[in-house]
Formats: C-alpha cells, structure tokens, sequence
C-alpha cells in the first residue's frame, strides 16, 4: 500500500511540473506560444538589450515572433525552462538569462492591454494568470485631526 502512495504522489508532482524545451533551432514564437498555452492571462516578451530593474522595455527593443533564438542570445545552451505554476515571474526570468543568455520579461493582462510585471514579478505564475495580488494597495488616509488619548 505504501508503495501505491508514492506512485501517487509522484504522478500528482510530475503533473504540477511544467517545462518548456528550449532547442537551439527554436524562434522566439515557439516558446512564447507554450508559455501562452498554459497561462492564457501572461505572455513572454523577449528583448535585444538585458531588462535594467524597476525599468519598463521600450516596444523598439523588442525583438519579433518569427526571430531564432540564435539570433539574440548571449549563451549557447538549450534544455528546459520550468516554468511550474507556483514559479515567479522573476525566477523565469532570471532563468531565461541565465541558462539561456535570453532577456525577457513576463507581462500580464489587465483589461485589454499588457503590462510587464515590473512590481508583481515575486507573484507566481498562478497568481498572475489569475489576476491575484494585482490590484494596488489602498492609498493611507491620515486622520484629519489627531487622535485623543
């Protein structure tokens, strides 16, 4: 009986496992597509140029759907991105440069337009995808007088 358990646990964790194979004759769309697939609110965009913090990409600094991967990165590895849903945004990215040599951030959809996730990258995939922890926090209002003790 113990043995069946761990089977189980082992099928449920290799399902909540989510990879993407980078190959050397792969282009930007391959892996853009993948990622869609499974998150359908998030999308990677890659860049030319390395993303500075707390700095948004500009669209000229984009680099297109139909690019290899070749093209534009500093490392010439492949193998697989993990990019499980409990994962941040952050870890993926740092994964995609340091693995890869490929700079690229996630951004996630508010309404119909896209946004990089520049203050949410510590959310995981999942919650991104979901909108969770999007929202800004509410302004502080001070009292008007202060307080009597």
């Amino acid at each position: 009986m113990a043995g069946c358990t761990v089977v189980l646990l082992y099928q449920h964790f290799k399902a909540m496992v989510m990879q993407i194979y980078i190959s050397e004759e792969a282009i930007i769309a391959d892996i853009q597509d993948k990622f869609h697939g499974l998150y359908p609110c998030l999308k990677l965009e890659f860049f030319h140029t390395p993303y500075v913090d707390r700095v948004c990409n500009a669209k000229r600094n984009r680099v297109p759907p139909e690019m290899p991967i070749e093209k534009i990165r500093i490392l010439h590895s492949f193998g697989w991105l993990d990019i499980s849903h409990y994962r941040t945004a952050l870890a993926v990215e740092h994964d995609l440069s340091y693995l890869f040599g490929l700079s690229a951030k996630v951004l996630h959809r508010s309404g119909s337009i896209w946004l990089q996730t520049t203050r949410a990258g510590h959310l995981s995939l999942e919650e991104l995808n979901a909108g969770d922890g999007l929202k800004e926090p509410a302004a502080l209002q001070l009292p008007e007088e202060p307080e009597k003790e």
